[in-house]
């Protein structure tokens, strides 16, 4: 997998303007871009925290990933994610260790990124996501 950073921790919101209030206005946390992913149901606003980002997810409907998370245990800490340089050895490797995944071959996130989640059952209860930059490096 190569060297592995903190790329970004993820909060569950179910009003994005609303939160983006809070850390811009409130922290004053920059906001560096506000991005819908189709296939992840969700949009996306990225936060500037230092070297790495939050970001905050806002569903886009009930029936989404994040949706289903909002309504199961309301908003908060949705899941860490792990920088990573080769994701598709990095998968093999936790398989290969037989650790329990949620996508077994990488999808598409945010900025492009190969994304892979871990199941919280394999992580002490956290849901854990690896993602390759595509390219461009922050």
């Amino acid at each position: 997998m190569g060297n592995k950073r903190v790329d970004h921790i993820a909060v569950a919101v179910a009003d994005l303007e609303k939160a983006l209030q809070f850390y811009t206005e409130q922290l004053g946390v920059e906001l560096l871009e506000i991005e819908t992913v189709e296939e992840q149901g969700v949009k996306v606003a990225k936060l500037n925290v230092g070297n790495t980002h939050i970001e905050l997810l806002e569903p886009l409907s009930e029936d989404s990933p994040v949706g289903r998370f909002i309504a199961k245990k309301g908003e908060g800490l949705h899941h860490i994610c792990l920088g990573v340089e080769d994701i598709e050895s990095g998968i093999e490797n936790l398989k290969g260790c037989g650790v329990r995944l949620i996508d077994e071959t990488p999808k598409i996130g945010a900025g492009g990124a190969k994304i892979a989640f871990v199941h919280p059952k394999s992580t002490g209860g956290v849901l854990l996501e690896l993602s390759q930059p595509s390219g461009d490096h922050h």
